[in-house]
């Protein structure tokens, strides 16, 4: 089967691997429907790296697919239709052992440390597969796993009613927490974003206001329609703790979600104090896959507008290049394609 391959630092290679096969009783032969690409792929292949990985590994670790074949202790059967939690934890250690299942010792990760789904096959463990309706479209279905880790981030910063809200970094991240405080009732919801297609689609899928980033007039922009400003300010990009400092409004919570290791920005501890600010960080999720799989079963939800780019997965390269170029959302492969 073709795959993509993470062969060293920055370079990826489409090879023709052997097909999986059960080894162990629990065991899932995934069909892979389709694949996202995360930015988490290109901080892998960055030169020098942005994220750790294991060399030779299938890379992919946002999928959906139909189930194949499944060990006897699986619970699962063959044509059942799945998404994956790439996130594989052990179970054992003491985060684990006290329901911190994201912060596992000893986590294992399809498609960065262990074999994903840029390829026409995979081979997962059942705790990592959630049952999905079949009428779900498989490019909608692969969606999950981003979607899981923000409903886990806003379950942390729950919006009431009316409740304003900046969103700061538009790309997919971004724009599925603007698509999910829309739906939980947030009232103005502002979108901050340096690119105009991403600027466009916030607008169109619930955003009140898509602002262009400017160090200097951004907060002003903000404070014209948030004079006190916001209830909460997601910082989506990994690096925008200051501004999401000084656009909160007194009382208010910011939400980190964003993770991007590089020297760290002044904050002051004085402004924290004085404005009584919360500041939450957030880190993939634990037990948001079942209620997140009903969401995009519902039809009136349409996360599938962050998706840009549907491509074969042989033109992968053109995916990673639009990317980085910032002329795709979220891009989804088609392994049999």
């Amino acid at each position: 089967m073709q795959s993509v391959v993470f062969v060293g630092e920055g370079r990826w290679e489409v090879r023709e691997a052997p097909e999986p096969r059960l080894e162990r009783p629990d065991d899932v032969l995934v069909e892979v429907g389709r694949a996202g690409i995360c930015g988490t792929d290109l901080h892998i292949l960055a030169v020098p790296p942005g994220h750790p990985a294991t060399a030779g590994v299938i890379l992919g670790h946002e999928y959906s697919g139909r189930v194949v074949e499944a060990g006897r202790s699986a619970g699962f059967s063959p044509g059942d239709h799945v998404v994956v939690d790439p996130n594989v934890s052990c179970g054992a250690c003491d985060f684990c052992r006290q329901g911190r299942t994201n912060q596992c010792a000893r986590m294992r990760t399809l498609g960065i440390f262990e074999n994903g789904g840029l390829a026409r096959y995979s081979l997962a463990p059942a705790r990592a597969l959630h049952s999905i309706d079949p009428s779900v479209p498989p490019e909608r279905a692969a969606l999950a796993e981003p979607l899981s880790c923000i409903y886990a981030a806003v379950e942390k910063a729950p919006p009431r009613p009316g409740d304003s809200v900046v969103v700061l970094g538009a790309g997919p991240i971004g724009l599925m927490f603007v698509l999910l405080y829309r739906r939980m009732g947030a009232g103005t919801i502002v979108a901050v974003e340096p690119r105009d297609l991403r600027r466009a689609v916030a607008a169109e899928i619930g955003a009140d206001l898509a602002l262009d980033f400017s160090p200097r007039e951004t907060a002003g922009e903000v404070r014209g329609v948030l004079p006190h400003g916001a209830e909460i300010v997601v910082d989506a990009v990994g690096t925008m703790l200051p501004l999401a400092m000084e656009l909160a409004r007194p009382g208010g919570t910011i939400l980190l979600f964003g993770m991007i290791q590089k020297p760290g920005q002044p904050i002051s501890q004085y402004d924290v104090t004085r404005k009584e600010l919360q500041i939450v960080g957030s880190y993939i999720q634990r037990t948001a896959f079942p209620r997140v799989t009903r969401l995009l079963a519902q039809r009136d939800f349409p996360v599938e507008k962050v998706i840009s780019h549907q491509l074969p997965l042989a033109r992968i390269g053109e995916a990673f290049d639009a990317m980085r170029r910032g002329l795709a959302l979220k891009v989804v492969l088609d392994p049999a394609g």
